[in-house]
């Protein structure tokens, strides 16, 4: 038996942690998994004494809902990454938020603004970034080729702005953030890897180097090479179906609560979640 086969049965014979109780992400996030978390914690439960690794955590929708007490977690926007290590230090909220128009695109002048002076890691660019992820069209975070931040004014009625993030730093002092590739992302063979890159769909802008067909296979491959636990999720395209089976992964469809539009009509998401090694 290998060095890691045995570790690996180590961990799966300690006895898994109570539970911790979810906490909702601090930022909205579109394409948010909070609603895949049922199904995730049935397969998280047998788990999670390991460590939870997402190489592409975006709004921390899963990490945030299975509460692992260690966790890995990257994400190649920069700008999430940087919120993160500010919360994590003990971010306070001392701007004047308003649900306001105006406001709203003075605050993304000065957001990139900072980005032009390289300032984007300061403490007033993480607040700023708060405030345009919360007052900005759908939970959207989307960056032009100049790396600015182009997302318009939302238009909610009412926002619930958080005045202190003492509840998430007391949780991110326990978890580690990266911002860096996938590829390069310190993977340990007996982690649990849940990975949800970017969709399979034209909008490939979620970063300034964006993430195309390409980056999806180069993905999909990276994580098959894992010889712990992965699960995979995408949206259940036919090209991503045919790359994930050949891949030699478990499929397993889902209906997200969201609905596309095909030639005018309107239908739920089907989504696919795959998975190895469970």
């Amino acid at each position: 038996m290998t060095t890691a086969a045995i570790e690996d049965q180590r961990h799966r014979q300690v006895e898994a942690p109570p539970a911790l109780p979810p906490l909702r992400p601090p930022l909205k996030w579109a394409g948010g998994k909070r609603w895949q978390l049922p199904h995730l914690r049935r397969l998280w439960a047998p788990l999670s004494s390991r460590r939870l690794v997402d190489p592409f955590c975006g709004g921390l929708a899963v990490a945030l809902g299975l509460r692992p007490r260690r966790a890995l977690l990257n994400d190649a926007n920069p700008h999430l990454i940087h919120f993160y290590g500010w919360v994590r230090h003990g971010l306070r909220n001392d701007l004047a938020l308003k649900n306001d128009e105006t406001a709203f695109y003075e605050c993304r002048e000065r957001f990139n603004g900072l980005i032009d002076e390289n300032r984007a890691d300061t403490a007033e660019a993480a607040l700023l970034f708060y405030y345009l992820n919360r007052t900005g069209y759908n939970g959207l975070c989307r960056f032009n080729q100049r790396g600015r931040f182009n997302v318009p004014f939302g238009r909610y009625a009412t926002i619930n702005y958080v005045s202190d993030f003492d509840v998430y730093t007391e949780v991110f002092l326990k978890w580690m953030f990266t911002n860096t590739d996938f590829a390069e992302v310190a993977v340990e063979p007996t982690d649990v890897i849940y990975a949800d890159p970017p969709y399979d769909v034209p909008f490939t802008h979620y970063s300034k180097g964006g993430f195309d067909w390409n980056e999806q296979v180069r993905a999909a491959e990276w994580l098959a090479t894992h010889p712990g636990p992965v699960l995979l999720a995408n949206q259940a395209t036919d090209r991503v179906v045919t790359l994930y089976r050949r891949l030699g992964f478990d499929l397993t469809y889902l209906q997200a609560p969201r609905m596309i539009s095909c030639t005018g009509e309107r239908r739920p998401a089907r989504e696919v979640l795959a998975t190895r090694h469970l």
